[in-house]
Parts: C-alpha cells; sequence; structure tokens
C-alpha cells in the first residue's frame, strides 16, 4: 500500500461539479492497495498517518500529529499509484488490487484512521474526481508499506 500524504489548509473532492467531502486542516491522503497488500499492511498505514508528526507545535517544530490538532483525513483512493514505468513510457497498473477488492481495503483504512479518533472524509471510489487543495507547507510524505517489511 503506497500513500501520498500533503498536509493541508483545506480540501475537497468533487465529481461531475458535486462536491462530494471536503475538510478544513489535516491531511490529503492518495492511496493506492497492490495486489499482494494485506490488512497488516492497511493497519502499518493507518498507524503511520494518525501518528505523523508534522504539525507545527507551540514553537514552529513539526512534532504534532493529525491527533493532535484535531486535523481531518480526506482519503482518495489512487490506483495510478501502483504505476510501473519500467518498460517504455505508458504506466501499466497490473500490480493494483482488483477494484472491489481495492475499495474494500481503502474503506477499512478509513474506519481504522476513524479509530484513531480522527474525522474522516472519502473520495467516490472508481469516479473520475476534481480534487482540490491548498498544501499547507508546502508538506509532502511518502508512505510505502513494503518498508515495514
Amino acid at each position: 500500500m503506497r500513500s501520498i500524504v500533503q498536509r493541508v489548509s483545506r480540501a475537497e473532492v468533487r465529481v461531475g461539479g458535486e462536491l462530494v467531502s471536503s475538510i478544513g486542516q489535516g491531511f490529503l491522503v492518495l492511496t493506492g492497495v497492490f495486489d499482494y497488500d494485506t490488512d497488516e499492511d492497511m493497519t502499518w498505514m493507518a498507524k503511520r498517518i494518525a501518528q505523523l508528526r508534522v504539525f507545527a507545535d507551540a514553537e514552529g517544530k513539526m512534532n504534532l500529529s493529525p491527533q493532535d490538532v484535531s486535523g481531518e483525513i480526506l482519503l482518495v483512493s489512487q490506483f495510478t499509484l501502483c504505476a510501473n514505468i519500467k518498460k517504455g513510457n505508458r504506466p501499466s497498473f497490473i500490480a493494483a488490487m482488483e477494484p472491489q477488492a481495492a475499495e474494500a481495503m481503502v474503506m477499512r483504512l478509513a474506519e481504522a484512521l476513524r479509530g484513531y479518533g480522527l474525522n474522516v472524509q472519502t473520495g467516490r471510489f472508481g469516479a473520475m474526481m476534481d480534487v482540490e487543495l491548498v498544501n499547507n507547507g508546502p508538506v509532502t510524505i511518502v508512505l510505502d508499506s513494503r518498508e515495514f517489511r
């Protein structure tokens, strides 16, 4: 499982012009699920996101997690994070988990994040989404569950 975590002042998802979800201060999390990912990967990812200390403390140091600042999470599934471009210029997505199982995994990730006391909003799985964000900092972190293996 691979996630791009962006610290945001605000973020929202629209589908066909309709507002699907929005958050204030927190994280926009783009997540790709690989065909070999398990619930262990999802649990690792939830803990890393919930406890990622990139918000400023009273001294201006990145020392606080979204839990510490009542941050919100906008979780958006993005299978293109599973792209392989080793051959040629056209990405291969063969390593991405099949859609139905990936959607279930992303929903379990959302629930796991809620278990940390976070307000979690999601995009619309499989839809063509317009994602708007204000990246605060900018702060962008790449998390990959293969790191813990």
